[in-house]
């Protein structure tokens, strides 16, 4: 059952805390997408996170529909059946949901795991991320109390954010001059309002200069001792048991050295977008440019049938991404860390 359910999943988030590693969590859009993120765990022997956004679930769904909440599912139902043949541990996520789209996407989502599992069947999805991050902290955390509290009935873990990632992913973008560092005073209140909601898990999206997309170095200013600083503030005030679980957003395109010192700082979760969308991408360019008459109908000439074959280039594409969420493995420590036991 490679599909983690919630007892696994507490258990790997715990793992990677108390190791010091983190899981990768990829972004998804297609069967193909995801078949790569699952061949390059398996290669790892590490568990991860699989993960649909919005903009991802639109595409999925088909450019008539786009649908969010059906693309998220259909990708989910693939993986649920594929990954019985790997042999790691996988979860289910979505990210980066806003307010303004939790109708859409978040909601739909966790009405099919309540059917599901009124009729026995394991949940879908093992978590959703509400980004509030655009809200002031108090309605952000209103929201989240009350979704926290909907989750924890139904065996979900939710994921909020404190604090803006900067750039820009799937339309979500972080405003110049926005609030790019969480304080401690942040947590303090994340702590108080969520960890009342007894039983119940959720991970923080703590801010540290992070950005979405990649930029030139020097050009993205990460302090990952703001995360220190912020653990040390609720442990404090709460005791250790109220340590955070914290996420990476915009991992994409950092130096090691950071990502390592924030996995330090107890993230066990780092999102990678742009770097594995690139990989996908450039194996496909590289293709197309190889085989340029072949590809093409050229000057009433026929092309090859085998190069413009989607299958052919999907493959290579596929094969790319997954190289790159074994370097994201080998980054976030996790090599040969699965749970999985046959």
């Amino acid at each position: 059952m490679p599909v983690a359910d919630y007892k696994i999943y507490c258990q790997m988030l715990d793992r990677a805390r108390s190791g010091h590693f983190a899981y990768p969590a990829i972004n998804v859009t297609s069967i193909t997408t995801a078949n790569a993120v699952l061949k390059g765990l398996a290669e790892s022997k590490s568990d991860g996170i699989i993960q649909v956004s919005t903009g991802g679930g639109a595409f999925a769904s088909g450019s008539s529909l786009k649908d969010m909440a059906l693309g998220a599912i259909s990708i989910a139902e693939h993986v649920h059946r594929a990954a019985e043949r790997y042999p790691v541990y996988v979860a289910l996520h979505t990210d980066h949901c806003q307010a303004d789209k939790l109708d859409k996407l978040v909601i739909p989502l966790v009405e099919e795991t309540e059917r599901r599992r009124a009729s026995g069947r394991p949940n879908l999805f093992n978590s959703h991320m509400f980004d509030g991050s655009a809200l002031p902290l108090k309605k952000n955390l209103d929201i989240a109390v009350k979704l926290l509290e909907r989750f924890q009935r139904n065996e979900l873990i939710l994921e909020i954010e404190a604090g803006v990632v900067g750039g820009e992913e799937d339309g979500v973008k972080g405003e110049a001059g926005a609030k790019l560092y969480t304080t401690p005073e942040d947590t303090l209140e994340v702590a108080r309002q969520l960890n009342a909601v007894k039983g119940a898990r959720y991970l923080l999206a703590a801010t540290f200069g992070n950005v979405h997309g990649v930029y030139k170095p020097g050009h993205v200013k990460l302090k990952p001792s703001i995360l220190k600083d912020c653990q040390d503030a609720v442990v404090k005030e709460y005791g250790e048991t109220a340590r955070f679980y914290l996420v990476f957003h915009g991992g994409s395109g950092s130096e090691l050295q950071d990502i390592r010192e924030a996995i330090d700082y107890s993230v066990v979760k780092m999102n990678i977008d742009t770097d594995t969308q690139y990989a996908f991408t450039r194996a496909i360019a590289d293709h197309m440019l190889k085989n340029y008459n072949g590809v093409l109908k050229v000057d009433g000439e026929m092309g090859d049938k085998k190069t413009y074959d989607p299958r052919t280039y999907l493959s290579l594409a596929e094969s790319a991404m997954a190289d790159r969420v074994k370097q994201a493995v080998s980054d976030l420590r996790s090599v040969g860390t699965t749970m999985f036991k046959k």
